[in-house]
């Protein structure tokens, strides 16, 4: 298989880890900064980073970008293979473990060609509804029996490729998975795809992945029933990495009968949770979880807009793990990849669970938007000099957005009233199509594949 290099808006990355481009001056009718709305600010961007920032500037021959603009947001959490069940799921009823059953079949289907090909397109949809960078967790390593191809990285490869098509960064989250149960059975199936034998022939195959420029590689443990305790120690202090906690609640009480405590205890014990550990999901945390990952001060808690689409899902306010970390949202099995949408379903879970409104700012559910930190990347999510030039223009003309209140946009807009993006100092948007390519096309060519 043979990857090309990104064209996407007609540059390509230089050495430097910014995008080879003369620089360039826009003017935001709006630009949320500060944690507040601005009003008329020029932005000037040199080799893709902030260069100043001026509010209350007078128009001029900069490109205008109309209506609320945002930092680039970033999703905490995707599986670019699961786009292709979006809309063939619902046909009878069933639960998370009948679901994971299509979600195998999927699985055994794709190779190094397919996968880049849905995943370019799946990143082009998260490009149209304003995402800048997407932290991929990748378990799809192997052939469809477990051998790995002649480059043993080709999957990951295909990835990184795919974001650099779609302009967008991304975090490769390599992840750990060994065994397909708490109590250590060994995969079978489709999951024999996912396994490396052991911890060190998974390190091995990790340190050979080059990222590349618009990309990073980081660290993700399956759970806590695909990775033995004996390796969960070698984990610790790695970052970024990510996890699925307590995402069902039959893994917790399989894990308090084998090993007499929750996945959060557990993880605790080994070292695993600390700065720079993000936990997806933490549905169904107790009190005393939740204490544990604030006294470890995690990265992030990642909650995918997905948590609410399984059956198995915690009325638990998402406040709970708010108090122990800051919160990255994600779209998880591409159910609907929508940050907005996602932000809002934060604030409306909350209503549902406490009875009040106002619960999360439009401030925090932004900040939530745009956290970049937990995928390693700290230097974006925020119009601020020095930082990454990410930015995401939203239209206040729409039939959602008309006539709102821009400090309080958030609660009304959707993906589909994102007009330009600008990644890098690179326009990979504009005017609602992505400058690359036809994502619609793509995806439709991709998912009938």
């Amino acid at each position: 298989m043979t990857l090309p290099v990104s064209t996407s808006g007609s540059e390509q990355w230089d050495g430097e880890g910014t995008p080879g481009r003369h620089n360039v001056t826009f003017h935001a009718e709006y630009a949320w900064i500060g944690g507040r709305v601005v009003g008329d600010v020029l932005i000037d961007v040199v080799d893709g980073r902030f260069a100043t920032i001026t509010p209350g500037a007078p128009e001029s021959t900069a490109t205008r970008l109309r209506g609320l603009v945002l930092p680039g947001l970033a999703n905490a959490h995707s599986h670019a293979f699961h786009r292709a069940l979006r809309g063939r799921t619902h046909a009878e009823r069933g639960s998370f473990w009948t679901w994971r059953d299509l979600m195998y079949s999927m699985a055994a289907k794709l190779d190094p060609d397919s996968y880049y090909a849905l995943a370019r397109a799946v990143y082009g949809e998260m490009a149209l509804a304003g995402i800048t960078c997407v932290g991929e967790f990748h378990y799809l390593h192997h052939g469809p029996d477990g051998t790995p191809y002649e480059d043993p990285n080709a999957m990951g490869a295909a990835l990184i490729a795919a974001a650099s098509e779609a302009g967008i960064r991304i975090t490769l989250l390599d992840t750990l998975y060994l065994t397909s149960s708490v109590d250590g059975a060994p995969l079978e199936g489709v999951q024999r795809r996912f396994g490396d034998g052991d911890f060190a022939g998974w390190a091995a195959r990790v340190e050979r992945l080059e990222a590349g420029p618009h990309a990073r590689i980081g660290a993700a443990l399956h759970s806590i029933r695909a990775v033995p305790t004996k390796y969960l120690g070698a984990l610790a202090g790695r970052s970024p990495l990510h996890l699925h906690l307590s995402e069902q609640r039959a893994e917790n009480e399989r894990c308090l009968a084998v090993h007499g405590c929750t996945p959060t205890d557990l993880l605790r014990r080994y070292g695993v949770l600390g700065p720079g550990t993000t936990a997806v999901h933490a549905t169904h945390l107790t009190d005393a979880d939740i204490k544990m990952l604030g006294d470890t001060a995690p990265a992030s808690a990642s909650v995918p807009a997905p948590n609410a689409t399984w059956p198995t899902a915690s009325a638990r306010p998402a406040r709970s793990p708010m108090r122990a970390a800051p919160l990255s949202l994600g779209s998880d099995s591409q159910a609907v990849i929508d940050p907005f949408e996602e932000a809002r379903a934060l604030e409306m879970d909350e209503r549902l669970a406490s009875q009040e409104r106002g619960r999360f700012a439009a401030g925090e559910l932004l900040t939530a938007a745009a956290n970049h930190a937990a995928l390693g990347w700290a230097d974006a999510g925020a119009i601020v000099m020095g930082n990454r030039a990410d930015l995401v223009a939203v239209s206040l003309d729409s039939v959602r957005t008309a006539g709102v209140d821009p400090e309080q946009a958030v609660f009304a807009a959707t993906a589909a009233d994102v007009t330009h993006v600008v990644a890098d100092g690179r326009l990979i948007v504009a005017d609602g199509r992505h400058t690359g390519f036809d994502v619609a096309s793509a995806l439709r060519a991709a998912v009938t594949r």
